[in-house]
């Protein structure tokens, strides 16, 4: 059973059309319903438009990435009840549609973090990279947050503020509007304004990992049973980075942490998207380990690699190079798919900005030609592994 290759798009505003997808040998194509604010439901009609469209180019919807989590839901306050109400209609709906894929997230709130969305590499192309100093930086001396230095060792503020000391204005908005950006599917700078993020994060003040993993088995305690009886399977996003920042709990970043999840909620259809590349930014992540313990429940896959030096700074790497093994990876999905007889959607996650697209505005992590790159690389070790077993 071969992968379902998939690309995510962004829906009609992205500047990466279907027909140039479909010149990139994906079959699939994973995407959300981004024009509907975060805790809307989605109205069936609406999905089975966006469906039709994609099917129009001959693709099928692989999975749907993301139906997001209203903050309301993460800190269980506000209207949380209601936003659940809506979370099961949309699974209704996309059940309806014939959907059976859902990935999300129980992140507080940003979907992920970095501190440099072109860091050059040596062959002149660029990736994403989280850098401890400069994220420091940003939290002890730009957001100012309170209580922030217990969080740093007083060498790591030293390099903070030297970091910081040699910031014109000019970085220092480029550093605050990189930071702040994590909300993929927006492309919008100005989503929080300093004021805006500090208030988001005090929200969670008194909400630690215990607190926020109750949160979140109560949200499922909600929609699992919606999930099942609609045919869907729900995929969390683990945490990326997988490690606190700013003061937020995790949920999402050990096997300690699936593990918990897989027994706190025992359901099929309460499952894992397998990121490779948020995982393998801590080095005490042994994928494959994890993939052949958590497999039988993993329903979607995101397949790159990141690159650690000795500070904890990593940069997305090639997607077979980096500190991941992907031959031993992508060997144990092969093996995964044959004992579960099913094709799991596979997306390449992320790509380095290269040629043309040094060019180009695209979402980050989302260029073209790098994710056709990534595509074809492990769309080749796939069957390459395949045919040898």
């Amino acid at each position: 059973m071969p992968l379902i290759q998939s690309w995510r798009w962004f829906g009609p505003k992205d500047p990466i059309t279907l027909g140039d997808i479909k010149q990139t040998g994906a079959t699939g194509i994973v995407t959300a319903m981004h024009e509907f604010a975060y805790g809307e439901c989605w109205p069936e009609e609406a999905i089975r438009e966006r469906k039709a469209l994609i099917e129009s180019y001959g693709f099928t919807w692989s999975a749907v990435e993301s139906v997001p989590i209203h903050e309301d839901i993460k800190t269980r306050s506000g209207n949380a009840e209601r936003y659940i109400e809506n979370y099961r209609r949309t699974l209704e709906n996309l059940g309806k549609c014939g959907l059976d894929t859902v990935c999300y997230n129980f992140m507080p709130v940003l979907d992920w973090s970095r501190t440099n969305i072109r860091y050059t590499l040596p062959d002149g192309s660029m990736a994403l990279r989280f850098e401890w100093a400069a994220f420091a930086a940003f939290d002890l001396y730009i957001l100012q947050r309170a209580g922030a230095e217990q969080d740093y060792s007083a060498e790591l503020q030293a390099e903070a503020r030297a970091y910081y000391e040699q910031l014109n204005e000019d970085d220092k908005q480029a550093l605050i509007d990189t930071v702040l950006l994590g909300l993929p599917g927006t492309g919008d700078k100005h989503a929080f304004t300093l004021e805006s993020f500090r208030e988001a994060l005090a929200r969670y003040d008194d909400i630690d990992s215990d607190q926020l993993k109750a949160n979140l088995y109560h949200f499922l305690d909600q929609v699992i049973p919606t999930a099942e009886a609609a045919g869907v399977h729900l995929a969390i996003h683990p945490d990326d980075p997988p490690f606190p920042l700013l003061g937020l709990p995790r949920v999402v970043s050990t096997a300690t942490d699936i593990e918990q999840l897989y027994s706190r909620v025992p359901s099929e259809h309460c499952g894992l998207t397998f990121c490779a590349g948020s995982f393998s930014a801590r080095a005490d992540n042994n994928l494959v380990d994890m993939l052949q313990r958590f497999g039988d429940r993993v329903h979607f896959l995101h397949l790159r690699s990141t690159a650690i030096d000795e500070h904890g700074n990593f940069h997305e790497a090639d997607h077979l190079g980096g500190g991941v093994d992907m031959y031993a990876l992508m060997k144990e999905v092969v093996l995964l798919q044959r004992r579960r007889n099913v094709s799991l959607p596979m997306r390449p996650d992320h790509g380095h900005q290269m040629l043309e697209d040094l060019q180009q505005e695209t979402y980050p992590g989302y260029s073209k030609i790098g994710r056709l790159r990534g595509l074809a690389e492990l769309r080749g070790l796939e069957m390459g592994i395949a045919r040898s077993l």
